[in-house]
């Protein structure tokens, strides 16, 4: 057996091959999804007044299916509608995903359309980051997504972060403002020390009308459609460890009082 083949097939790039059983992912034994309803399994319904009505129902979740398949624990940090100034203001009032007895070994961060689509949050830089006190972060989608990162820091000093980009998409307000969303979250990942990107964007499938068809119900993904997003985020993460090995040696003691 050529074991390099394995962990580094030549020329592979992320999502080349999608891992079937026990992926890398696995190496995690507590994995923390922190988002919005497309974090959180939300089915979209219409009502017989034909109003919009939206469920979380989290084990539909992509971070659950990751969790079932890989025989790992996923917390769901998410909900819809939620925000980076919402979930910052959450942290103000105690909300429980930021009780230390959910502290995790990775962080899986996917948040930015309810604040730059629907929100009307300016996206900001890095320049807006206190690396001192995230408190005096300023009040932009940079500002509030790097105050979150920087809490969990304090919680596990020594997880992984791994950033969800927006996917290629044909609907034009979620198009309009996703390459500066990426932008940010590499300048975020250069920023602070064991994060990494999941770019969707570069790689993953577009959110056409096809795509759309099948894979959604009004605006929200169906069931199909979030077990895909489980298969694509779990193969994304089980290539960023195969390729960063060094990286990930040691994270069965994260959370831990062993030294090494």
């Amino acid at each position: 057996m050529d074991w390099q083949n394995y962990l580094y097939p030549e020329n592979e790039k992320p999502l080349d091959r999608l891992v079937e059983g026990y992926s890398n992912t696995s190496i995690f034994r507590k994995i923390a999804f922190v988002g919005d309803s497309l974090s959180s399994g939300e089915f979209e319904t219409v009502n017989e007044k034909g109003e919009a009505e939206y469920h979380d129902m989290y084990e539909y979740s992509f971070g659950q299916y990751i969790a079932r398949k890989n025989g790992l624990t996923a917390y769901n940090f998410s909900r819809g509608g939620l925000t980076a100034a919402t979930y910052m203001k959450d942290y103000e009032e105690g909300y429980f995903y930021w009780d230390p007895q959910y502290a995790s070994q990775a962080y899986v961060m996917a948040l930015g359309v309810n604040d730059l689509c629907y929100g009307g949050f300016e996206t900001g830089t890095v320049e807006d980051i206190d690396l001192k006190d995230p408190s005096k972060n300023k009040p932009t989608f940079a500002g509030n997504y790097a105050a979150i990162v920087q809490r969990y820091k304090e919680i596990a000093p020594d997880a992984k972060f791994f950033f969800v980009t927006f996917a290629k998409t044909s609907n034009k307000l979620f198009a309009s403002k996703a390459k500066e969303h990426r932008k940010l979250l590499y300048e975020l990942a250069e920023l602070f020390d064991n994060c990494y990107v999941i770019d969707l964007y570069e790689f993953g499938p577009v959110h056409d009308d096809k795509f759309c068809e099948n894979y959604f119900m009004y605006g929200h993904m169906n069931p199909m459609g979030y077990l895909f997003t489980a298969k694509i985020i779990d193969s994304y993460i089980d290539y960023i460890v195969r390729t960063n090995p060094n990286d990930f040696k040691t994270a069965g003691f994260i959370n831990t009082n062993i030294k090494y």
